[in-house]
């Protein structure tokens, strides 16, 4: 191009727009962020942020519970919804003026409307407003899928409305079997509601590992909810100020709220692709190349909106490395091997690399380690969870190919044990690490016992 309004137009506010607008700017590029919505993206108004808020908030119940055991005596305790998601409120206002603060900062320049793209070097706003640019990044995230239309559908709300609930729901649905579910279903439960969870599949989260899967949903079920696998629901009908749910086998529950949470799709619609050669991923994602290009030059696309890995860091680490490349002169690929992640589940979970089935489709030997104990803080308080940990080892050279975490601070634990599984530590490795009492995590460093497990690569 010869010339142009801006050098780089970013469609979505998000935690992965957000970052390569900044740092494009501050390389010395023209930048402009359309948002229509809220700056901040779907982590900080309607995800990860609020939603741990609300996961702090839940575990207060139990922890009162178990002060008995340690000497305290507890008033009786009150929970007010409403004063929780002011609050929660509040702190999303905060956070997206400290966003907003960031982007203004750094030069680039904040639109509040809708953009589509027009051709290859241009985007129009809602207003009317066409924009040249010499560069375009998409990254509109993602958002809840329903999945297929069933009678009374419009009484179902997504993870969206949840954060927004004028009172908290005596008995709750939820149809998933994905994070968002199972941590909704935590919230939920530990707030006071009566919950149930329908999932078509065998059992909730997919692509875990099966011991994970196996001891959640067990210390889920421990916790009062209530799991209808290999169902789905095929009806809504309001009766009153309640609904009633019929399941795909004819059984019907009467709740007082239905939630779905069926997983997310990439947020491609309406953003005006058809206009350019943007090829589509087989997620409903654009697809990209290492450096989050798409099949238009000049066009890329970053985070949940992409056919990538869906996670906030992802993205942040996507746009960070897209300004690198673009506008900083240092071509920066992205490795999306071994990602640790948390699920905020009541008790927590945090793994990275990966399952004892993945493991043994790519290995002739491997070697877990497992353990399944008590936890300290249980002796007193009585309370009968367990804690769940697992390592998945390279029979033939050691190295710690996974990591699985069931129970209180996993998510934190994970993050640290990320960074040694990314920088291919061995079993010896954490062998040799002083074990730090008492402590759960100490158990990652003392397990010696492994069972061997024999894969399809040792039959070929």
């Amino acid at each position: 191009m010869a010339s142009a309004d801006v050098d780089l137009f970013v469609i979505g506010a998000g935690s992965g727009g957000v970052r390569a607008a900044r740092i494009a700017a501050n390389y010395g590029a023209k930048v402009m962020v359309a948002e229509e919505y809220r700056v901040g993206g779907t982590c900080v108004i309607r995800g990860c942020v609020p939603k741990k808020l609300l996961v702090y908030a839940s575990r207060f119940h139990q922890e009162f519970e178990d002060a008995a055991g340690f000497g305290w005596t507890m008033p009786e305790t009150k929970f007010d919804w409403a004063k929780l998601i002011a609050n929660k409120d509040k702190e999303i206002d905060r956070l997206e003026a400290a966003y907003v603060a960031n982007v203004t900062k750094s030069g680039a320049q904040i639109v509040r409307t809708r953009a589509t793209i027009k051709d290859a070097n241009t985007v129009a706003l809602a207003n009317g407003d066409m924009i040249r640019t010499r560069y375009i990044l998409v990254a509109t995230g993602g958002w809840p899928f329903a999945g297929e239309s069933i009678p009374g559908i419009e009484h179902v709300i997504s993870s969206n409305e949840a954060f927004h609930l004028p009172e908290l729901p005596r008995r709750i649905l939820i149809q998933g079997g994905g994070y968002v579910a199972v941590e909704f279903a935590g919230i939920f439960n530990g707030l006071g509601s009566e919950v149930t969870i329908v999932y078509r599949g065998e059992n909730v989260l997919r692509d875990f590992d099966d011991d994970v899967r196996m001891h959640i949903r067990s210390e889920m079920e421990m916790r009062g909810i209530k799991f209808i696998c290999g169902h789905t629901v095929t009806a809504v009908e309001q009766t009153g100020k309640a609904f009633a749910v019929k399941l795909a086998d004819g059984q019907h529950i009467e709740v007082d709220k239905v939630m779905f949470a069926t997983g997310r799709k990439p947020n491609v619609g309406g953003l005006g692709l058809e206009n350019v050669d943007v090829k589509i991923a087989m997620n409903g994602g654009i697809q990209v190349d290492d450096f989050s290009k798409t099949t238009v030059p000049n066009i890329y696309a970053i985070g949940d909106v992409t056919n990538r890995i869906a996670l906030t860091p992802v993205a942040i680490r996507e746009g960070q490395a897209f300004a690198d490349t673009v506008f900083g002169n240092k071509p920066t690929r992205v490795d999306h091997t071994n990602v640790p992640t948390a699920v905020y589940t009541e008790p927590e979970i945090g793994v990275v690399g990966l399952t004892e089935v993945q493991a043994c489709k790519e290995f002739p030997r491997v070697d877990i380690y497992k353990a399944t104990f008590r936890p300290m803080k249980a002796t007193l308080s009585g309370r009968g969870t367990r804690v769940m940990m697992k390592l998945i080892v390279n029979g033939e050279n050691d190295r710690v190919l996974g990591c699985h975490i069931v129970g209180e601070g996993a998510g934190e634990m994970i993050q640290l044990i990320g960074i040694a599984v990314k920088m291919k530590a061995t079993k010896a490795d954490f062998d040799a690490t002083m074990a730090v009492h008492p402590t759960s995590a100490e158990e990652l460093v003392t397990m010696r016992t492994p069972t061997a497990r024999y894969g399809l690569a040792a039959a070929e």
